[in-house]
């Protein structure tokens, strides 16, 4: 897994901007594309700088990532902040933002920012063997979930991964006949039921709101 950052996304909705009023976010590769698009419907100075989203896979090594590349954004000059919720990091995500004085996503992952977190929890109360899709995770459950885990090698393997699980629920931010059949598909695949809660982009649009100040 390569753990280099893509290119950045401009928004390049306000090329007058200066480089102290644009916004430099180091993103999850999950949320970097939803994130530059309201930044361009939204014209805000926003440059998305994506991470791998396999590193989801490996949350001990996001931190040493987001550091990385945010030093080299702030030796730069530039405005910088995370596009990540804690996302398995166990704090150390928050240790780096501290020791450079970065903000980031609220949460424990991108779950809540899509949902919120009251609302999540509740799904969990409700059903503690929930698991989680967002519209990424849709598109790329095969590649990022099936083929990572070996899945699709030794599909008896389902059960010891997914044993303790009793139903899938998908965030569905943007909704689609073809995603829904991709989250059943997904949902199939690992012999679960599926519930769909629409979304939409709203929880993550206030947060780079506030991301931007």
């Amino acid at each position: 897994m390569s753990s280099s950052p893509t290119a950045p996304t401009s928004t390049t909705v306000s090329s007058t901007s200066s480089a102290s009023e644009r916004l430099s976010l180091i993103a999850c590769g999950a949320l970097a594309q939803p994130a530059a698009e309201i930044a361009a419907a939204r014209g805000w100075p926003l440059v998305v700088h994506p991470l791998p989203p396999l590193l989801h896979n490996q949350p001990q090594l996001i931190a040493g990532e987001v550091r990385a590349l945010a030093e080299r954004l702030l030796a730069d000059g530039d405005r910088v902040a995370v596009g990540y919720a804690d996302c398995g990091t166990y704090g150390a995500l928050d240790e780096v933002c501290r020791e450079l004085g970065l903000e980031r996503l609220p949460g424990l992952h991108c779950y809540d920012v899509f949902a919120g977190p009251d609302r999540l929890a509740g799904f969990f109360a409700e059903q503690p063997g929930t698991y989680v899709l967002t519209d990424f995770l849709v598109r790329s459950f095969a590649r990022t979930v099936l083929r990572e885990l070996g899945l699709d090698r030794h599909p008896e393997l389902r059960d010891d991964y997914f044993g303790a699980y009793t139903r899938v629920v998908w965030l569905a931010q943007e909704p689609s006949e073809e995603l829904h059949a991709l989250a059943a598909q997904a949902a199939g695949a690992i012999g679960l039921p599926l519930t769909v809660v629409d979304t939409g982009h709203a929880g993550l649009e206030r947060e780079l709101a506030t991301l931007l100040g």
